[in-house]
């Protein structure tokens, strides 16, 4: 099973998300670097809460160079990856205790 990125309670729907990528496109391109730069950015962090942390990091941070911004997007997705994992291996624990129970439960009668 793959788990979407979207953040707690919120509903992400194609309007969200294309706002997502435009407001860290235009955040990028306003601190001067080029359109394609922030396009790359958010082609790589795919979802829209990791757009929006990048964005919020730009505005925070203010990086002073392009490898910054690089480097933060390359956390982002190495914390989204981790977070995604520990997902799936909670997920396939809870089936193997769901197995192990069953099992149990069929030798106690």
């Amino acid at each position: 099973m793959q788990y979407r990125d979207t953040g707690r309670n919120s509903k992400c729907t194609p309007e969200s998300w294309n706002k997502a990528r435009k407001e860290l496109i235009d955040a990028i391109v306003c601190m001067g670097y080029p359109e394609e730069f922030g396009e790359m950015i958010a082609r790589n962090l795919r979802s829209e809460k990791m757009m929006r942390r990048m964005t919020a990091y730009l505005f925070s941070a203010k990086p002073r160079t392009a490898e910054e911004i690089a480097d933060e997007m390359l956390a982002l997705m190495s914390d989204r990856e981790r977070w995604i994992a520990k997902k799936e291996s909670e997920q396939a624990n809870a089936r193997y205790n769901e197995f192990l129970n069953g099992r149990s439960e069929e030798e106690s009668k």
